[in-house]
C-alpha cells in the first residue's frame, strides 16, 4: 500500500472528506513531510478500495484547506502549512446559506440608523484632535473617564489611568498576551478556547497549553499541576459565557483559579468582550484580583459589530509594559471610533443597545431551547451561541459536513481545541442570522441528531 497509515476500515460518509482528514492528520503527525509527492489518484483509489473521483475530491478538499499544492502535469504536493489557525465560521456566504457559524450580535435597522444618526452629529462638531493628533495624551484624557464609567457596567472600579483604549478584544488580547509573557514562556487557557490563541501565541514566540475543563470552565487543579511542569506565566480565561462550551464560571471556581495564580506568580488574562449584556453574574475575575488581571472588553459583541473598540485594564505595575506594547503594535485606537464609544456611552446609547440584545437574546434562546428539546446542549438565556457536544471528532466532521450539504454553516468544535483533549461538537451561533433563519437551521440540527444511526451526542 502506497500510503500504510490509511485505514480504508475507518472511511465514513462522506467518503472524500474522511479520506482528506486522515490524510490531513498524516500531515499533522509528520507521516507526510512537506514537498512529498502523494500517490496518484488511481494507485491510492486502487489501495483502498474507493472511486478515483472520491480520491479527486479528498485532494480537493486538501487543497482547499491549503495542505496539498495540485500543479498541472506533476501531481500534487504536500506544502507547508503555517499556524494561521482555522477559523471556525464562514468567510463568505455564498447563495443561500444558514449561518450559524459566526458569533455576532442581532442586528436591525435600528442599530444603522443609530450609527448613521452619531456620524451625523460628529460632522457637526468633531473635536479636532480625533482627525488632526496622533498623541494619545491629547486624545483619549477624556475617553478614559468614561471607560471607567463604563467599566462600572462590567463590574469593575478602576482608576482611568489604568485604562489603554484599544481596537477592539483581539487588540487587547495580543497587547495583553505581549506583556504577560515572554518568549518560549507558557500561557495556559481552557482546553476549549479561543480559537486565534494557538496562532497568536506562535507569532508572538509564546507556548499555548490547554488546561482541563468542566462544566465550570477550568479545573484549579489541573492549572496547579501544569505549573509543576511548565515554565507558565499566565493563564488566559473566558470566563463568562463567550467561551465555546458557553459556560459561566461560579463566584468559588473564580477565587479558586486566583489562588493559584497567586501561588505560582501568574498574571491573568480575562476575555470578558460581554462584558454587561449577562445579568446577576459573578464579579470580574479583575475585581477579585486586580493586582495581577489584564481585564479585556469591547462594544463588538454586545452593542455594534463595527464598533471596533474597546479598553483593556492593567494593574499599577504592568501599565509600563501595557502602554509600551500597544504602541508598538498598534500605537493608538482608532479616534472616530472611540469618539462614537464615548458618546453613546455618554448618553446611554450604549447600555440602550446592551438591553435591547439581552432581552432579544433570551428570545432567540427560548427558541433553541423549543427546538432543541430533548438533545443535549449547553447554552445560557442571554448568551451569542449553543455548544452541542458529540461522541466523537469523526462524528463531528460529518455533522458539519451534512449540515452543510442541507445549507447550514456551523462552527466545528475542532476550531476551538487547544492540546490534545477532545472535546468534539458543534457550536450554533443564535445572532448572525434572522429569526426565519434560525428556525430553519436549527430545525435540520435537530432532522440531523434524531436521523443518526447511533446518538451522536454524549451528555453534558
Amino acid at each position: 500500500m502506497t500510503m500504510p497509515f490509511l485505514d480504508p476500515a475507518t472511511l465514513h460518509r462522506p467518503v472524500y472528506q474522511s479520506l482528506a482528514d486522515q490524510i490531513a492528520r498524516a500531515i499533522a503527525d509528520g507521516h507526510l513531510a512537506n514537498g512529498i509527492k502523494l500517490p496518484p489518484h488511481r494507485i491510492l483509489a486502487h489501495d483502498l478500495g474507493i472511486s478515483v473521483q472520491t480520491v479527486s475530491r479528498a485532494y480537493e478538499e486538501l487543497i482547499r484547506r491549503g495542505l496539498v499544492s495540485g500543479e498541472t502535469g506533476r501531481g500534487s504536493f504536500v506544502r507547508r502549512h503555517e499556524p494561521a489557525g482555522e477559523v471556525p465560521y464562514l468567510q463568505e456566504r455564498p447563495g443561500e446559506v444558514v449561518d450559524l457559524s459566526i458569533l455576532k450580535p442581532v442586528c436591525e435597522t435600528m442599530h444603522l440608523d443609530r450609527m448613521k444618526a452619531v456620524l451625523a452629529e460628529m460632522a457637526a462638531d468633531l473635536p479636532a484632535s480625533a482627525a488632526l493628533s496622533f498623541r494619545p495624551n491629547v486624545i483619549f484624557p477624556g475617553h478614559r473617564i468614561v471607560a471607567a464609567e463604563w467599566l462600572r457596567h462590567c463590574g469593575l472600579s478602576v482608576s482611568p489611568g489604568n485604562v489603554v483604549l484599544t481596537n477592539g478584544a483581539t487588540a487587547g488580547m495580543t497587547v495583553a498576551m505581549m506583556s504577560a509573557a515572554s518568549t518560549g514562556t507558557v500561557i495556559a487557557t481552557e482546553a476549549v478556547g479561543h480559537h486565534t490563541l494557538v496562532p497568536l501565541a506562535s507569532y508572538l514566540g509564546l507556548k499555548m497549553a490547554g488546561v482541563a475543563i468542566d462544566g465550570e470552565g477550568m479545573v484549579p487543579q489541573a492549572l496547579a499541576a501544569l505549573c509543576r511542569q511548565e515554565d507558565v506565566r499566565a493563564v488566559f480565561l473566558q470566563p463568562s459565557p463567550i467561551n465555546p462550551s458557553a459556560t459561566m464560571m461560579g463566584l468559588e471556581r473564580r477565587e479558586a483559579l486566583i489562588d493559584v495564580a497567586r501561588s505560582n506568580g501568574l498574571t491573568i488574562i480575562e476575555n470578558d468582550p460581554l462584558g454587561p449584556l449577562i445579568e446577576d453574574r459573578p464579579p470580574p475575575v479583575a475585581a477579585l484580583a486586580p493586582e495581577r488581571t489584564l481585564y479585556v472588553t469591547s462594544f463588538t459583541k454586545t452593542v455594534l459589530p463595527g464598533l471596533r473598540t474597546g479598553y483593556l485594564v492593567a494593574p499599577d505595575r504592568l501599565m509600563p509594559a501595557v502602554a509600551n506594547r500597544h504602541l508598538v503594535s498598534h500605537w493608538i485606537a482608532t479616534p472616530l471610533l472611540a469618539e462614537i464609544a464615548s458618546r453613546w456611552v455618554r448618553d446611554g446609547t450604549a447600555m440602550e443597545l446592551v438591553r435591547w440584545q439581552r432581552a432579544t437574546l433570551k428570545k432567540r434562546q427560548a427558541i433553541v431551547s423549543s427546538m432543541l428539546e430533548g438533545i443535549p446542549h449547553a447554552a445560557h438565556p442571554q448568551g451569542l451561541h449553543v455548544w452541542l457536544p458529540l461522541a466523537s471528532r469523526a462524528e463531528e466532521e460529518v455533522f458539519v459536513a451534512q449540515a452543510r450539504l442541507r445549507g447550514v454553516a456551523l462552527a466545528p468544535g475542532r476550531s476551538f481545541q487547544i492540546g490534545r483533549d477532545e472535546h468534539p461538537a458543534v457550536r450554533i451561533a443564535v445572532g448572525a442570522s434572522n429569526e426565519s433563519e434560525l428556525r430553519a437551521g436549527l430545525r435540520i440540527v435537530a432532522s440531523l441528531f434524531h436521523a443518526a444511526p447511533e446518538p451522536l451526542l454524549l451528555a453534558i
